[in-house]
């Protein structure tokens, strides 16, 4: 078997065994059990999840990875949520960021949306409102407020994972649904080999020494929606990476 059919089959049993979701998120908090248990609840909602639990750890992670929100608890032990909010905001801007905060912490609470924080969740809190609100935040940063994703002939609804191309619904893997839903909420942007795969498969890539599969399921990808109408908007950029554009 060659290196790159192993590295497929090794992804593909991660992917049976585990959930691969399409919007990643960073989990900031010090209280172990309460991490441990929002991770477990959002990737069961369908989300990749990373997590840290202390300032430095979490300021690792920011540089190291891109995500579509954090969710920052902005007390920590070894340095200011505060100061962690201004980082992610500087690094990138598009980063949606949900801040946890104590009961009575108003201040905190109102200089973190001075900084730039989207919303705010208050100790102690429901998981399903945390889910509600993620899921709220994703609409706004990524879709507009729209519970449905249209790009010219293609519509796309995030909550039933239902795709159609003229009006016709195309059937999709798992793969290809995330690369899909990941260019179009990047269009006209370069997106690398790299990228992808980190944002798509998440720590877990890490096992990887070669991201040729890709290839296999960009091509997969183009044959299902030409087959539908679609031009071929998954551009190659050569020595770059590939971008979704109609341009």
């Amino acid at each position: 078997m060659s290196v790159e059919a192993e590295i497929e089959d090794g992804l593909n049993y991660l992917q049976t065994n585990t959930k691969f979701k399409y919007m990643k998120i960073l989990i900031v908090e010090d209280e172990i059990e309460l991490l441990e248990t929002i991770v477990s609840y959002l990737q069961n909602e369908d989300f990749i999840c990373e997590k840290a639990s202390t300032f430095f750890e979490a300021e690792d992670k920011i540089i190291s990875f891109n995500y579509d929100i954090v969710i920052l608890d902005i007390t920590l032990p070894d340095g200011s949520g505060i100061d962690l909010l201004k980082f992610v905001k500087e690094k990138s801007p598009q980063t949606g960021v949900l801040i946890v905060s104590a009961k009575n912490s108003l201040d905190d609470k109102l200089k973190g949306l001075d900084l730039g924080a989207d919303d705010y969740i208050t100790k102690p809190f429901h998981l399903a409102e945390l889910n509600s609100r993620v899921n709220s935040l994703i609409r706004r940063q990524k879709f507009d407020g729209n519970d449905t994703i249209q790009f010219n002939e293609i519509e796309i609804n995030p909550d039933s994972k239902v795709v159609t191309i003229n009006d016709k619904p195309i059937e999709l893997t798992k793969k290809e649904y995330n690369l899909l839903l990941y260019f179009i909420t990047n269009k006209d942007k370069v997106l690398t080999k790299e990228s992808i795969a980190e944002h798509l498969w998440g720590d877990n890539i890490e096992m990887a020494d070669s991201f040729d599969f890709i290839y296999t399921h960009m091509g997969n990808l183009r044959k299902k929606m030409k087959k539908l109408g679609a031009p071929n908007y998954l551009q190659t950029m050569y020595g770059l990476g590939y971008k979704f554009t109609d341009n």
